[in-house]
This record gives structure tokens, sequence and C-alpha cells, in this order.
């Protein structure tokens, strides 16, 4: 949300609230009468006007952008208005021409156009009925949102004007880019220089239809010698010097302009809607006690001030010989002798009875129809002049070898059609492939092992071989045992179970027995006796052992079997991402250029701050002038803008209202270097991190 909102927000909300006293009724709904009640073309001609009241309410917007109503739209709603006359009869086209007229003659007639509106008081003075109340809060309506649209229009033009200031800063600064603006700017010179020589041939009576060619060349031969030795203090100079010098120049026009349109924001900030609904009593509520007909009507001596002031403002920031620590002076000169501020100085209830309301929608609907598109259409005109060349200008060499060589790129495509194409397709299955192996099949096992799917575990070993393995142990040392007891009885079924029991712990005693005593004669325990027997139950029980050795190290696999499948995900994911913000990066390369991160940009924007705070002039009241005012406006706009991407939005809140203080000329300029103190100290954390 920028500044100028704010602002229209404020105040639209002070004048819904002028509508209510503190008991509740409304003031201006107090003056319906019985006549405007009970006739429906009054009754019809109310509600009409209360639906243009609210279609240029800035309450009704959720939205920052959609707060302020396009121009063409606030010209739209007071044509349809249809605003009240001295007759209260004649519409807003009318008067709108009658004011034209005046407009006409307002320098040299403006005492008459006073006296004029003087002598038709008594004439002109509406009624305070309810309808005639409701113009009002319809023609101040329009009038704030007017003011926010000058407001932004002269903060948005202001703004941009930095960057081409740095573009000749970098020019003046540096000889590469004084060499690359020289070499941009060629053709233009190349042109300028001929066009000065077919000047001169033509002066001298060349003409190329009725000459021969060679008295036609000998002509331009002489200019061209004319014209060298014209230049030759150029020559002396250097080309480079001739395009620093010009970068000078147009550096000191562009600040110029910054600095006489930030006089004209500080100007209306300073005497417009947002002072006087800040810090006057313009647009408080009428109390329930001790409210007169004056204070009652001082609102709309202040929308007629208003609107005088932004048309002189417009009118006067437009003049480009106007020295600019003149500005001030000549905006009050502008409104020294104007009827609206006239009434503004003396009571509110002369401006309700001496103000035709049609009239000054008429002033206003000139304002926004004429005033503001002349000074938009000025100030392009001088930004062109003065500016960073277009972008043709800045761009014709490489587009011009790209145009030459387009041939050749065409030639290289059409030979080798078939190997791009190949090439096209391999990339492209290359990046299926890894997709689908790196990412696709990788998520899809992650799947599986959440829901517990058998197929996806990871195993080293089959389900059933330590049984089988275990088993087929069990019976080989339960045969041998039961085949070759020990003494003469042979094996119970209780003994044959016990012995099941401690083959499954790993007990082959029997076996180790009948081992021992054939490894005392080798030869003989093969040729006769079991050692042939006993080494293969052992290695089977070797076999066994290395199984459930197995076994432990598949039971912990499959216990981080989740684990492993994230493991082969992280590359394909780290590959992409990397891709991604490499994509995101080259396709936002102006951006990352002209801003360097949020963070620095809000540390330069705080410096800017101090350093039009340090070096303001303040006024005998201790407050800053306009210009610093407006100064310090445009890099509080920029201020909001860049917090708004970093602080949180409970914090953000909070930031707005040191902001708010901050732009306040009123409290000083002490104060404010304190507020841009607190604000290092206390938002620094997200400044800096």
């Amino acid at each position: 949300m920028s500044f100028v909102v704010d602002q229209v927000r404020r105040i639209d909300a002070q004048l819904d609230r002028l509508q209510l006293s503190t008991s509740g009724h409304s003031v201006v709904a107090s003056s319906l009468s019985t006549d405007e009640i009970h006739d429906p073309q009054r009754a019809g001609r109310i509600a009409h006007l209360q639906r243009l009241i609210k279609s240029l309410s800035a309450a009704n917007s959720a939205k920052a952008k959609n707060a302020l109503v396009p121009s063409k739209q606030i010209q739209a709603v007071l044509e349809q208005a249809g605003l009240s006359s001295a007759s209260n009869s004649t519409g807003c086209t009318t008067c709108r021409s009658l004011f034209e007229e005046q407009q006409q003659q307002q320098q040299q007639q403006q005492q008459r156009h006073h006296d004029d509106y003087s002598s038709s008081g008594s004439s002109a003075s509406s009624s305070s009925s309810y309808e005639h109340e409701l113009e009002w809060l319809l023609l101040s309506k329009a009038t704030t949102q007017a003011y926010g649209s000058v407001l932004s229009t002269i903060l948005d033009q202001t703004i941009p004007l930095e960057d081409d200031i740095w573009y000749w800063d970098d020019i003046v600064s540096t000889y590469r880019f004084a060499g690359l603006y020289s070499i941009q700017t060629s053709p233009i010179r190349l042109y300028n220089w001929s066009k000065d020589i077919y000047r001169d041939v033509t002066a001298r009576g060349g003409r190329l239809a009725t000459d021969s060619w060679r008295e036609f060349y000998g002509l331009v031969g002489e200019a061209v010698r004319d014209r060298s030795i014209a230049d030759i203090r150029r020559k002396v100079v250097g080309p480079l010097a001739l395009v620093r010098n010009e970068g000078r120049r147009k550096t000191e026009a562009l600040k110029r302009i910054k600095t006489m349109n930030a006089n004209a924001l500080g100007v209306l900030l300073g005497e417009g809607l947002s002072n006087e609904s800040m810090h006057e009593d313009g647009f408080q509520s009428p109390s329930q006690y001790g409210t007169t007909a004056d204070k009652r009507h001082r609102w709309k001596s202040t929308v007629a001030k208003s609107i005088a002031l932004m048309d002189a403002v417009l009118h006067t920031v437009k003049d480009s010989e106007l020295p600019i620590d003149k500005f001030d002076d000549a905006v009050a000169a502008t409104t020294h002798e104007d009827l609206y501020y006239e009434l503004h100085e003396s009571s509110g209830e002369r401006t309700a009875t001496s103000l035709r309301p049609a009239d000054a929608a008429a002033r206003l609907h000139n304002l926004l129809a004429h005033a503001l598109p002349q000074y938009s259409s000025n100030f392009n005109a001088m930004v062109r002049e003065n500016g960073r060349p277009s972008r043709l200008v800045r761009y014709w060499l490489p587009m011009t070898l790209a145009l030459v060589s387009s041939t050749t790129i065409l030639r290289i495509i059409t030979t080798r059609r078939e190997q791009i194409l190949t090439w096209i397709r391999d990339l492209g299955h290359t990046v299926l492939d890894f997709y689908t192996n790196w990412i696709l099949d990788p998520t899809k096992k992650i799947i599986a092992t959440i829901r517990h799917n058998e197929d996806s575990e990871v195993s080293i070993l089959s389900k059933r071989s330590l049984e089988s393995d275990r088993a087929s142990l069990e019976r080989m040392v339960v045969d041998f045992a039961v085949a070759h007891p020990e003494g003469t009885t042979t094996l119970t079924e209780t003994q044959i179970s016990e012995l099941r029991a401690k083959v499954r712990e790993g007990d082959l005693t029997p076996v180790l027995k009948a081992y021992e005593k054939d490894i005392q004669s080798p030869v003989k325990g093969a040729i006769m006796g079991n050692l042939a027997s006993a080494l293969l139950i052992q290695v089977q029980k070797t076999k066994v052992d290395v199984e459930v050795a197995m076994s432990g190290i598949d039971s912990i696999l499959k216990s981080q079997e989740l684990l492993f499948g994230f493991i082969g995900l992280t590359p394909g994911l780290l590959i992409s991402l990397s891709l991604y913000r490499s994509l995101t990066s080259l396709l936002t390369t102006r951006k990352g250029l002209t801003q360097f991160s949020h963070q620095t940009s809000l540390l330069l924007i705080l410096r800017n701050i101090d350093r039009i705070l340090v070096g303001a002039s303040p006024t005998e009241f201790g407050e800053m002038s306009y210009r610093d005012h407006g100064l310090l406006l445009c890099e509080v706009h920029l201020l909001r803008q860049a917090a708004g991407q970093v602080l949180p939005r409970r914090v953000f809140a909070d930031f707005l209202v040191e902001m708010d203080e901050l732009v306040d000329v009123r409290v000083g300029l002490e104060r404010q270097m304190k507020v841009v103190e607190r604000v290092r100290w206390a938002y620094g954390r997200w400044f800096t991190k």
C-alpha cells in the first residue's frame, strides 16, 4: 500500500464522519425537508447522488490499487451528477462552459472574476437542503480522488528519474560507458551533421536537380570544410569529453526536474487536503454542542482551496524557465488573488452561500481533463529530451549484427537441420529419463514404503532362506545324534526335543564330540569314523551363522528404508532446484541488476532519508521546506514498498506508523531524525539479515 492511498483513505474516512454528529444523527440529513421525502423526482435525484458518492468512496475497495479512482471515472461522475448552479436547475455542462470562459480571462480580469462571484452570491446561494449537501459531499469525494491522482502522478513520474540520473552518472564517471554511448548515438550525430551540411548547401544556392553533379559536390565540399573549421574547438576537446559534457548537462536537467516535482509534492502535502485533514479543523466532525454554521461549512472552503492549489501547482511545475527557489513564491502568487483561497480565508458560511457546486466541479473537471494531462505530456517531453536514450538507440548495434548474421544463422540451421533435431530429441529424452529415473521412481518408492508395500522392501536376503537352512541344520544334528548316541541307549523323544532346542541356540555338542574324537586319527576317522559328517555339519552351521548376520543387516536396512528412499530422491531434487534457480535468475537479470536485494535497498533508502534530513534547511518554525519534504516523500514511498516485502505483516503495520510520523513535517526536523534512528534499531534485524 502506497503513501498516497493512505492519505486518500484517511481523507475519505473523515469526509464520511462529517455526516455524523456525536449523537449519531446525520448533519446533512437533519435538513431533509418533507418535500424532498415525498417528491419522487427529488427522491430519485438524492438516490442518484448517493450512488455516485459511493462510487467515489475509497472505503468500498479492499485492494490498495483500487482505492484510487481513475481520473476518467471522476470526470464521468462529475458530468453525470449535474451539480446545481445559481438557479439549482442548470446542468454541469452549462456551468463547465461558463467556467471555461472564466478560465480564459482569469489572468487579465482576476478582480472582475471576484466581483462576478460576489455579486452573484445571493442568487447562487443554495439552500441548506439535503440534496445540496450531497452535492458538496460528492464534490468533496471527487476532489479527494483528484488529489490522490495528482499526488500519484507526480510521485510515479518523479521516482524513476533516479534511474536516468544513474545512467548519466555512469557515462560521466567512466570512459567505458562514455565510449559505448558515443557508439550508440553515432548514427544520430551523423544524421544531424548531414542535415547541417544539407542546410548549408541549400543556403549557398545548391540544387541537385538544377546544378550539375560537379557543382553540387563542390558546394558540399565547401560546406564540409567550413563545418570542420567551425568545429575546430570541439576537435580539441575530443569526442568522449563532449559525450561526458552532454551527460553532465542532462544530469543537471533531470535533477532540476526531480527537485521541481519534489517541491510540488511538498506544497500539495503541506497546503492541500493532507495537511487540512491532519492538523486543521476543516475536516473535523461537528461537535454536539456549539456547532456554528461557519464551522459546519468550513470543509467546503477547504475543498475549494484544494482545487485551486492543485490547479496552481500543475500550472507552475511545468514552467521550465522558473528557478527552483522561486517555485513556492510562484504558487503563492498564483493563489494569492484566487477566489477559492479568499473564501477559505474568510468563513465557511460564505463558501456555502457564494460558491456554486457546479463552478467548483467545472474547475475540477478542467483540472483533470486538461491541466493534469498537460503536465504529464510536458514532463514526458522533458524526460525524452534529457533522459536516457530509447531502447532503439541503445541496442541498434546488436540488433543490426543479429539482422546481418540472420542469413548465416538460417543457412546453418537449414544445412544441419537433422543434427539439430536429433540433438533436441536427445536432450528431451535425457530430461525425461532424468525426471523418470531420479524423481518419479524414487518418489513412488517412498510412497510405497510409507504404505508398507511388501514389494518395495529393501532386502539383501531371501525371506525363507534362513529358516530352511536352520531347519536343515537341526535335522542333520538330530539325525547324527540319533545314529551315534553316547553309550548304548537310544535317545528318547524328550532328549531329542531338548537336542532340537539346543541346536536352535547354536549348541552342536554331539557333533563336536564326535569331531574331537575322530580328529585324533584323521585318516582313520575319515575312513571308518564320522569325521566327514561332522565337518559337513559344521559347514552348514557356518552357513547358518552367516545368514543370521545377514538377517541382522537386512533388518537394519528395512528400518531405515524411508531414509534411503529420500537419499535416492535428493540428487534429483537438488539438480532440479539448481536448474530452476538458474533459469529464474536468467529471466530476472534486469530486476536483479537494479535491485541487489530488499535488505540492501532498505539500507540505501535509509541512507538517502538521513542525508535529506541532515541537509534540509529548517524554516523559522523548525520544519523542513516543501522541496525537502517532497524529496523525503519519494524516499519514504520506496522504503514502504521495499519494507513490505521483508517485514512480517504485524511488524509492517507498526512500521507504517513510524513512516507517518517521519513524513509529518509539523513534528520538526529533530524529531524526524529520531524517527530514522528508531527505525534503524527497531527494524535493523530485518534490514541486515
